[in-house]
């Protein structure tokens, strides 16, 4: 199946040919669904904090923030932002010349109100002779819309959503990249100093250094913080192999591999590198201008005061482990802690000898840990937060996708419609041990928790295989803890029109 000048290419991309036929297996086989316990709800799973204790998470997170411990803000943002522009695409393609949908209409009598109006209508005069407003008069609506998303206008239907204008302030727009940079000096700083990491494409890493090198200086001086801003690329080695509707390796024009990202789980190789206490994830698209932030900062504190509270119980516990000098009755405690606090429960816990307790706890208290801010479902597409069984028989919070649920389980579907709160990308994590050490993140992923997509390459439809998500299956094997979060902190930008919530307008 695989010849020579396979086996060269494969070797090019730093994956071997076991991987490689362990894909093809994986995507001949599929992958198991995961057995559910049921989705979780306000005190079962899901941790609904009062505001007696908002305060005092608030003034955890600062007290470890002043004992210099280093925060990171991690980013994901190579996404394009074409699919934010499907719509306006599908007009400047179709067969009319004025908006015919309710989409179109809304955009073109809205115009005005996005941030990048006046970009825009300086590229519109600069190409046409004419501003927007003065094209939309003569009904030129394609010109517009030419202007904002090819390569001699904004060239937005290329460019990164991270560096899209979004919000209008007084002394000029901002991107999402900005808005980020904005967050992590109220949340993420310490010291005077603030760490943000951001993921971006190849093809997109020139102008991130750019824009950085262009704002930095504003946001620094503005918010009194020195940034530390850094970029990754999704490697090579974790895209996967593409195949045929029959299974067979997927082959382009010239012969060669189709080799395609392997979907934002990937993403854990990069986390793995870096070097920090504590690190914020959170979309790029999630963002809001200055006037709504306080309950995303007031919101990211809390969730990162839950995470170090959690954490120093778990470290002292496995110190305590360490001398070999603990009672039964501290064992019990350990138990409650793992159960009650960090949500992982194991049904014949009782019947284990002291002996073989201690080898549980350690395993379970000793890896990664992360506190997950979930909203209440308000009906969008995406994950949800469940409690979910493991391979070794414990349930645990897990975060899952529609595509990991047995869709033949009319019980699983109902749980997944049902459930009363939502996945919003928003992330704080210790990744580190009780001594300091860095966990190795992809030992904690289940390789079991991929998924088969159907795709297609110049109208050839294939197969493609998605790695466990970066909140999925990559961290299935982290301690999890669900924390409810105002609706108010997830924002996320998935249509262009989006931009004219009120959230997002300045």
């Amino acid at each position: 199946m695989l010849d020579e000048r396979d086996l060269k290419q494969i070797a090019s991309r730093g994956i071997s040919e076991k991987q490689v036929e362990r894909q093809l297996e994986e995507i001949k086989s599929g992958f198991p669904f995961l057995r559910i316990e049921a989705a979780a709800a306000a005190g079962k799973g899901v941790n609904v904090v009062g505001e007696a204790d908002e305060k005092k998470y608030a003034e955890c997170w600062k007290k470890y923030g002043d004992e210099g411990h280093k925060v990171v803000k991690f980013v994901p943002a190579s996404g394009a932002a074409s699919r934010m522009f499907k719509n306006m695409f599908a007009f400047l393609n179709a067969d009319y010349d004025a908006p015919q949908t309710d989409f179109e209409k809304e955009f073109f009598a809205n115009v005005h109100r996005f941030a990048f109006y006046d970009a825009l209508s300086a590229k519109c005069q600069e190409n046409e002779g004419k501003d927007v407003d003065a094209l939309v008069a003569e009904k030129n609506y394609k010109a517009v819309v030419a202007n904002l998303l090819e390569a001699k206008g904004l060239n937005y239907g290329q460019l990164p959503k991270g560096l899209l204008l979004f919000h209008r302030y007084e002394d000029g727009a901002r991107t999402p990249m900005e808005e980020h940079l904005a967050e992590a000096a109220l949340y993420a700083s310490s010291h005077g100093e603030a760490n943000i990491h951001f993921t971006v494409s190849h093809d997109h890493l020139q102008l991130f250094r750019e824009k950085v090198a262009e704002k930095g200086a504003y946001f620094e001086k503005r918010y009194g913080v020195h940034y530390n801003i850094s970029f990754s690329e999704q490697k090579p080695n974790t895209d996967t192999i593409a195949a045929n509707p029959d299974n067979t390796p997927f082959r382009n024009e010239d012969g060669s591999l189709l080799f395609r990202p392997g979907g934002h789980g990937a993403l854990i190789e990069n986390l793995n590198e870096i070097d920090a206490d504590v690190i914020f994830i959170k979309n790029i698209d999630n963002v809001v201008p200055d006037r709504l932030k306080a309950p995303t900062v007031d919101y990211k504190k809390l969730i990162a005061g839950v995470l170090v509270s959690l954490q120093k119980r778990a470290f002292d516990y496995l110190r305590l482990l360490d001398t070999g000098s603990y009672t039964h009755d501290q064992l019990e405690e350990m138990i409650r802690f793992v159960q009650r606090d960090l949500c992982c429960r194991r049904s014949d816990i009782k019947k284990l000898e002291d002996a073989d307790l201690v080898i549980y706890l350690r395993r379970k208290l000793n890896r990664p840990m992360r506190v997950c801010g979930v909203v209440r479902n308000v009906g969008e597409p995406g994950g949800g937060p469940f409690l979910c069984y493991n391979q070794d028989g414990t349930v645990s919070p897990q975060i899952l996708e529609s595509s990991q649920i047995d869709k033949e389980n009319a019980e699983y579907v109902r749980m997944f419609k049902e459930g009363t709160y939502f996945n919003p990308v928003d992330l704080v994590c210790a990744t580190k041990n009780y001594k300091g050490e860095r966990f190795n993140l992809p030992d904690y992923v289940d390789r079991t928790t991929g998924f088969i997509s159907s795709k297609s390459k110049n109208g050839r439809p294939l197969k493609a295989l998605e790695l466990p998500g970066l909140w999925n299956g990559a961290m299935s094997d982290w301690n999890t803890v669900f924390v409810e979060v105002p609706i108010e902190t997830f924002n996320p930008v998935k249509t262009v029109n989006d931009l004219l919530r009120d959230q997002h307008q300045g």
